[in-house]
């Protein structure tokens, strides 16, 4: 029985109805492909100017037909009561509801009609079924957070149980812990691995010291999928070596769907079915393919909730090579507000510290884990889980490295820990700023 599918027909998501959908969009040739997706963001544009009175609100002063007039909506501006950004008809009692994980430090309830949600999880489907993972019956080794109180805990394990898919806590990244992983995997028939990026990466590490390859020990794993956090080259090279099959990229956000996900010929593909994607300037002026700038998204199916023109709060740049219908991730930045403000004013994306970091400390594989805070425009500080503390002549190459890429006149300081600390949702920030723009 396919109980993942019937799950959400019992919720009253009309999934085969999305499927029928999605087929009919992906069937179209480029020039029906640009006259569907025009019609798309002006029937949701007008729809929401009917009968979405907080959406109407956000646009007393633009003309509804020209679309680059239109506001783009920051999550600040989705932070008042849920019912209150409802459309007529949608009450909480027959939409989807969830909440974003705040990982931008801005979180908010958000609803979905219950078409728009069976087209995301259509689209997720789809996207997976590009290697062969079919979510009724491939068995998924799950790497996420899991509720420590017991009511919590217990649910989280039924659904999973029932979802053909078994979790290993991130919360633990001891050797005690990936030993028992080890044995899991030994005796259980996974054909994937899925979850947090950071918390993946380390089991990875830990083979890598045992000597072991994981698809020798389960021979059935197909893929390993990573999300939520960023994936760097490197790391994914790492698993890809110990695990022995294929890393692939998701990037999502729980408000939206699946923004792009890593295809079969190694390119990020964008979702243009049920999302259209912008880049733009600090000013709202949309940006030419390669060019880097603010990820702008409009939900096309959402009627329940406007998410048009929607800021999502990340940098990233569109490939050259992209298409309207094809449209292709070429990197994604980070945070629009992980950005560094240097003593100088100038800004740097805060990843480049962890870049510069990670080349340097995680060469000997004594470091296991990091993280970069931004404390004063000037200090910086390196929080690291390792066997050996790291010696001065490696601290100051950091620090020589950050001046160098950076400019001259930055304070890092390090700390040791026996972990790292994670969110409740397990998730691990990378690098944090909490310097205001203002100073």
């Amino acid at each position: 029985m396919n109980l993942f599918d019937f799950s959400l027909r019992l919720n009253g998501f009309p999934l085969d109805k999305a499927r029928t959908e999605l087929n009919r969009i992906q069937k179209k040739n480029d020039i029906a492909f640009k006259t569907f997706l025009n019609q798309k963001q002006n029937d949701i544009v007008n729809y929401h100017l009917q009968h979405n009175d907080y959406y109407k609100s956000l646009t007393k002063h633009i003309q509804s037909k020209n679309w680059n007039s239109l506001p783009v909506m920051t999550k600040r501006d989705l932070q008042l009561p849920l019912e209150e950004r409802l459309s007529k008809g949608f009450t909480t009692k027959n939409v989807y509801v969830n909440k974003t994980s705040g990982s931008s430090g801005d979180p908010f309830i958000f609803a979905k009609d219950k078409f728009c949600h069976a087209m995301t999880w259509a689209v997720i489907q789809n996207r997976f079924g590009w290697y062969d993972l079919d979510f009724n019956t491939s068995r998924q080794a799950r790497f996420y957070g899991i509720p420590l109180d017991k009511k919590g805990y217990y649910k989280e394990r039924l659904k999973d149980g029932l979802s053909k898919r078994y979790r290993f806590s991130v919360f633990d990244l001891s050797d005690a812990a990936f030993e028992k992983h080890l044995k899991k995997f030994k005796s259980t028939t996974f054909d994937y691995i899925n979850g947090y990026t950071s918390s993946i990466v380390q089991f990875a590490k830990f083979l890598e010291r045992k000597q072991l390859n994981l698809k020798s020990i389960c021979p059935t794993l197909k893929a390993c999928v990573v999300t939520s956090e960023m994936l760097f080259d490197k790391d994914k090279a790492l698993m890809e070596d110990y695990f022995g099959v294929p890393v692939i990229n998701e990037y999502g956000a729980s408000e939206l769907d699946l923004i792009a996900f890593q295809n079969p010929s190694n390119d990020w593909q964008l979702n243009s079915e049920t999302l259209f994607i912008e880049i733009l300037d600090e000013n709202d002026t949309i940006l030419p393919y390669g060019a880097e700038g603010r990820v702008v998204i409009t939900s096309l199916y959402n009627k329940a909730h406007p998410f048009i023109r929607y800021d999502i709060g990340d940098v990233g740049v569109l490939s050259e090579q992209s298409t309207l219908k094809i449209p292709i991730l070429k990197t994604l930045v980070g945070r629009t507000n992980d950005i560094a403000i240097l003593p100088s004013g100038k800004k740097a994306a805060g990843l480049t510290f962890y870049y510069i970091t990670k080349s340097i400390i995680e060469d000997d594989g004594n470091v296991k884990e990091f993280i970069v805070e931004q404390l004063e425009t000037h200090l910086f500080k390196v929080t690291y889980v390792s066997s050996e503390a790291l010696t001065e002549d490696k601290t100051a190459t950091i620090t020589q490295e950050m001046e160098n890429y950076l400019e001259k006149g930055l304070t890092i300081t390090f700390e040791r820990q026996n972990e790292l600390k994670r969110s409740k949702s397990g998730k691990l920030k990378q690098f944090t700023s909490f310097v205001k723009e203002n100073l």
